[in-house]
Order: C-alpha cells, then structure tokens, then sequence
C-alpha cells in the first residue's frame, strides 16, 4: 500500500506551525511527515532537534528528513541519533539521506569539503555503517575512507528504511546497490524525463548486486494546489503537475501507483492563496482516503 506524506515547514520562526501540522498530519491518519535538512542557514531548525520534538508530539506518524546533510552529520553519530529515535518513538523513523550538494555553505559549519565523487562514495559507506550498527549482533569493526569504527556495538534497534535523494549516475547506483527507497530530485514525478532516465540506473545497480529493484521504493515529493472545483488541466504545458480537484488528485495517484509503480508521495503545498491549515485538510481529509479507497479495492 502506498504511503502519503506531508512536508512540513522548518523555520525558526514557524515552530507553532510546524507542530500544528505535525498533529494535524497525525490525526488525519498520514503515513509520514517530512522535514528538510539546512544546518548551515541561521532561520532553520535543526532537523533532527526538530524530529525528536514532533515524534513527542505525536502517535502514530513515521517522521522522516528529506534528506539528512550527511557532511554535517558523522555516519556513526547519525546512526545512534536514528536508532535512539526509533527506539524513543516506536520504530517510527525512516532515514533519508543525500551526499551533500551547497558546498559553500557547508564548508562554513568546518566540514571538509569534499568532490562529487567522494561525497558519493561517502554516502554509500554512511549507509553501509547505518544498517551496520542497528538491529544488534557482534561488535563491527569498519575501515573505510571517510569512516572508521572500531569494535562499536551495535544498537539493538532494527536499522530503518533509508531513502535517498540521489540525483546522479553514481549516486542512483549507490542506491540501487544499498538503499531501500529513492526520493527523485527536484519534484520529478513519474512521467518526468528525470525518472525516466534515473530509475533505470538504479534497478540495474540492484540487479548487479543481487538485488531485487522491485525492493526499492520510489517515494515523491510532490507540490500542487488542491482546488474546490476542477480545474481545464492538472498538468502544465512541460507535463509538469501543478494540481486540481480532490478528484483529479485522486485519480492521478491512483494512477501513479496501479501503472508506474509509485510507493508513497510526500504532498507540498504551493502559495496560491490557500492556508496550509486548509491545504493539509483537503489533503489528509479528502486526497488521501480517495486514494486508499480506490487501490483497496484492487
């Protein structure tokens, strides 16, 4: 069954918001609420402060950062902080995580600043060790070239989905080799050209290692307005989605999930006027329960 998700508002200055949203996503029976990872911007909250604080708050929501700045957080350190949250919450966390992409604001929190390609291969040992250290068992000992651990025991706590947000060729095969799920960059849907062109670079990683890609989820971020009344077209002159009715929501994830294999999406409000008070409940109230409806039925 797919999962549905909100994205919720990070600010320093937006903190009754966000836990407003977070209950409200909760009670309205969401699968997911979803934070965005910018340690090195002063208005921001800290992403993993912030998860800690809604799991709290809420019953029954799985929280997720979407993604986790791995520069900014040393994989073994994150892999306690995700573990110690599950444990705290019930299991209900998953891990996205992405390689890093602002450089320049990076550097400034004193990370080394590190190419493309290494911050790809650091991603991959960071997922490695993640999974490494969860779920109990002997004590690993891990050299790699970014991270180190020496006879560390591994937390009981199963390791979680982890979700990355990779954009490139190294990145993708990176996830099809290791991860559990991918988040498509840039709101890429699944009838974007960026899907077309990445999810095959993942599902050929996952047969190279062994792996079933059918294992690998594709979860999307994916903003819109959610209309009163049907609008002409849902779809902009590029393809790209911009949103409708309750309705024309419905039928597009249906859609999404029945013919292009779609697991879950993580719904964004746009600024057209509409409070995201209202957007959520249309979403939570009204998109979503269609949605479960209509794939329950087969």
């Amino acid at each position: 069954m797919a999962l549905f998700g909100f994205g919720l508002e990070t600010g320093v200055g937006e903190v009754d918001d966000l836990l407003r949203h977070a209950e409200q996503a909760d009670r309205a029976g969401l699968d997911l609420v979803s934070l965005s990872d910018h340690p090195y911007f002063a208005d921001r909250l800290d992403a993993y402060a912030a998860l800690g604080v809604i799991l709290g708050r809420t019953s029954r929501v799985t929280a997720v950062v979407n993604v986790t700045n791995l520069p900014s957080r040393p994989a073994p350190m994150l892999a306690r902080t995700i573990t110690s949250l599950s444990v705290l919450s019930g299991g209900r966390v998953a891990l996205g995580i992405g390689a890093g992409g602002l450089w320049r604001e990076i550097a400034k929190l004193g990370v080394e600043h590190r190419t493309p390609a290494e911050a790809v291969r650091a991603m991959g040992e960071a997922i490695t060790l993640v999974k490494a250290l969860s779920g109990g068992g002997a004590p690993v000992t891990f050299e790699g070239e970014f991270y180190s651990v020496d006879g560390l025991v591994p937390a009981a706590a199963p390791a979680p989905p982890v979700w990355t947000g990779a954009v490139g060729p190294k990145s993708l095969a990176v996830t099809g080799k290791l991860a559990d799920g991918w988040i498509p960059g840039h709101a890429a849907d699944w009838l974007s050209p960026r899907f077309a062109e990445s999810r095959p670079v993942i599902d050929q990683a996952a047969l190279d290692a062994g792996r079933d890609p059918g294992e690998i989820a594709t979860i999307y971020n994916f903003p819109g307005r959610i209309t009163e009344k049907p609008v002409a077209s849902p779809r902009d002159d590029d393809g790209r989605w911009v949103g409708g009715s309750p309705e024309q929501w419905a039928g597009e994830l249906v859609s999404a999930v029945r013919d292009h294999g779609a697991a879950g999406f993580i719904y964004f409000p746009v600024a057209d006027g509409t409070s995201t008070d209202s957007a959520l409940g249309r979403w939570g109230n009204e998109v979503v329960p269609a949605v479960r409806e209509e794939l329950a039925r087969g």
